[in-house]
C-alpha cells in the first residue's frame, strides 16, 4: 500500500528546508491540513542576532513575510492570483529568546474575499500579524499588504 503524504506536510518540510529560512533559524513549526492555521518561530542564535545581542530585525519582518499569501493560494485555488504586495513593521521592544507568530485565516477573511473579487476586481486586504516573545509580549507588529483577484473565467 503506498503511503500518502499530505500537501501540509510536504509545504511543512519544503518551506523547513527553504535557504533563507533554513538559515535565519525561521522554523515552520504547524500548518493545519487545511492551510487555514500555521506557527513559525525562531530562536535568537549568534546568526541572526543583530550588533546589540537581539534578534535581527530583517529575521523578524523575514519571520511574517510570505505566509498570508501562501496560505490563501492554497485555500482560494487556482481560480485567484494572490500577490505579497506591501509590508510595514513596527518595533515594540527587542526580541530575545524564541519569537513566534501565529496566521489564521477565517471564513468571515475567506467571504470578504470572495466577494470583494466576485466581479474581476482587485483587492488589497491588509492582515496584522504580532511576534511576540517567550512572555507573550508583542516584540514587533507587521501589517501585511496583499493584492487579490480572481481570474476571468476561461471558457
Amino acid at each position: 500500500m503506498k503511503k500518502f503524504i499530505h500537501p501540509s506536510t510536504l509545504f511543512r518540510w519544503m518551506f523547513s528546508l527553504y535557504p533563507p529560512f533554513f538559515f535565519t533559524g525561521i522554523k515552520l513549526r504547524s500548518i493545519d491540513k487545511d492551510f487555514r492555521q500555521l506557527t513559525v518561530n525562531m530562536r535568537l542564535r549568534w546568526y541572526n542576532r543583530n550588533y546589540v545581542g537581539t534578534h535581527f530585525g530583517g529575521s523578524l519582518f523575514s519571520m511574517t513575510d510570505p505566509w498570508y499569501m501562501l496560505m490563501l493560494m492554497q485555500v482560494l485555488g487556482k481560480d485567484y492570483v494572490v500577490w505579497d504586495k506591501s509590508g510595514f513593521i513596527e518595533f515594540i521592544k527587542p526580541g530575545t529568546g524564541t519569537v513566534s507568530c501565529q496566521y489564521l485565516i477565517t471564513d468571515e477573511m475567506l467571504a470578504d474575499i470572495r466577494e470583494k473579487t466576485k466581479n474581476g476586481e482587485k483587492y488589497l486586504p491588509e492582515f496584522p500579524v504580532e511576534v511576540i516573545d517567550e512572555q507573550g509580549d508583542v516584540v514587533v507588529r507587521v501589517n501585511k499588504g496583499l493584492y487579490i483577484r480572481r481570474k476571468p473565467n476561461r471558457n
